[in-house]
């Protein structure tokens, strides 16, 4: 049983990328933007950046999901931006990583997280090309600014954006297959 959950800045490709990759492997997925309560949308949508108080219910969500998941022995992928290292412990450790910074013995759940890196140039492209969607181009740079890239004892990939789609898919599934993902 593996979880993946596809990082990364707004407009990286997370949707893309984990929808092909569930698709290809017959494996469930969730795009956590279907997760966003309205008063995030709202907010965003107006332009204004989401905080940790927005963030951390959100995330507490997506990891009752992940652990239904983990549960059913049932292989998923998230598409989330989790940009922090704390909102990635959230979506390991739940709840309770909120009262902890300090990673757990044992992890509550096994989670490869896949994060996809680019220049801000080329995913504002996409941004400004994208249409229907709650988040304005104008908040890439607060979500660069944000970012805290994935380390160790992180369990988690880098792949370059800027490759072909079915490139990027390939590369993260010989990932999973070599046991990046694989349960202790």
């Amino acid at each position: 049983m593996v979880l993946v959950v596809v990082i990364g800045v707004s407009g990286s490709g997370k949707t893309t990328v984990g929808s092909r990759l569930a698709a290809k492997l017959g494996w469930k997925f969730y795009d956590a933007d279907n997760y966003h309560p309205l008063e995030n949308k709202k907010k965003m949508a107006g332009g204004t950046p989401l905080n940790d108080e927005d963030r951390i219910p959100w995330l507490c969500t997506l990891h009752s999901i992940l652990r239904r998941e983990d549960s059913s022995r049932q292989d998923a992928i998230l598409a989330c931006s989790a940009l922090k290292k704390m909102y990635r412990h959230i979506l390991v450790n739940g709840a309770s990583a909120i009262e902890t910074e300090q990673p757990e013995e044992k992890p509550s759940l096994k989670i490869l997280f896949v994060h996809l890196d680019g220049p801000i140039d080329i995913i504002a492209g996409r941004l400004e090309k994208r249409r229907g969607h709650f988040m304005p181009p104008e908040l890439l740079k607060s979500q660069f600014d944000t970012l805290e890239p994935p380390s160790a004892p992180e369990n988690f990939i880098t792949v370059s954006l800027e490759k072909p789609l079915p490139e990027i898919v390939l590369e993260i599934e010989s990932a999973i297959l070599q046991g990046e993902a694989s349960v202790e």
